[in-house]
């Protein structure tokens, strides 16, 4: 009597055979870190138009929903981008935690202690300073986009500037801001060094510009966020 040879499993496409390496999702956690550190940046440098003439900021607000006029749809590159970035977070987020599930159950216990001992703060805390980023990414979103009432009383759609300064007056939110930020901080001052890592970039000879661009990165990036809600709360910038 034959036994029948099991079936073999169908290939999956090559792309998730990559993923499903730990190579190919430490490449996914670099790319979709570098859409990431763009988009940060670009959010940060809109937002300091808060500094200039009060009517900026609103322009600068809606010109993010015209671009690609008359070309394209109203809104229509806006929330292409949006999805972009949804997109980008999502698989950063599965990357990242799935390698650090797989990592803590792969190393033994006195290996990852002394591990974690020779690491560095922001590389030790990457988990709890991305859950803190989610869910200020949450916050933020519900605070100031969707204008959720009991979150922003004041919410007026439409009003981009007055949102921001009567959403961060209150001391203990512009706190949770610049907390969330200092967080982030933290994130990307790793991510922006283990990116190159990650890519494969490894010699020896760029570790010093690697170091420098993720500390001056990390330091504009911190300074002109957290200069927000300070502004705001100290009364330095009003409505």
């Amino acid at each position: 009597m034959t036994t029948q040879a099991p079936p073999r499993k169908r290939p999956l496409p090559w792309f998730l055979e990559f993923y499903g390496s730990n190579v190919g999702r430490k490449w996914v956690m670099a790319i979709s870190g570098i859409v990431g550190l763009g988009f940060v940046f670009f959010h940060m440098f809109g937002n300091l138009h808060l500094y200039e003439d009060p009517a900026r900021f609103n322009e600068y607000a809606e010109g993010l929903r015209d671009v690609g006029e008359p070309i394209f749809s109203r809104t229509l590159i806006l929330w292409l981008a949006r999805l972009g970035l949804l997109a980008a977070f999502v698989v950063h987020l599965h990357a990242g935690f799935t390698l650090w599930w797989k990592n803590r159950h792969a190393k033994p216990i006195g290996y990852e202690r002394q591990q974690w001992i020779e690491s560095r703060f922001a590389s030790r805390h990457m988990l709890i300073t991305g859950v803190i980023v989610l869910v200020f990414i949450l916050y933020h979103l519900a605070h100031l986009t969707w204008g959720v009432s009991w979150l922003h009383p004041d919410f007026v759609r439409g009003e981009a500037r007055s949102n921001l300064i009567l959403g961060l007056e209150n001391p203990a939110t512009a706190a949770w801001y610049i907390f969330a930020n200092l967080a982030l901080g933290l994130h990307l001052l790793h991510g922006a060094w283990s990116l190159f890592q990650s890519l494969g970039v490894t010699n020896p000879r760029f570790n010093a510009w690697r170091r420098n661009f993720a500390i001056g990165f990390t330091a504009l990036l911190v300074i002109g966020n957290v200069s927000i809600p300070l502004a705001i709360t100290t009364g330095l910038v009003g409505s």
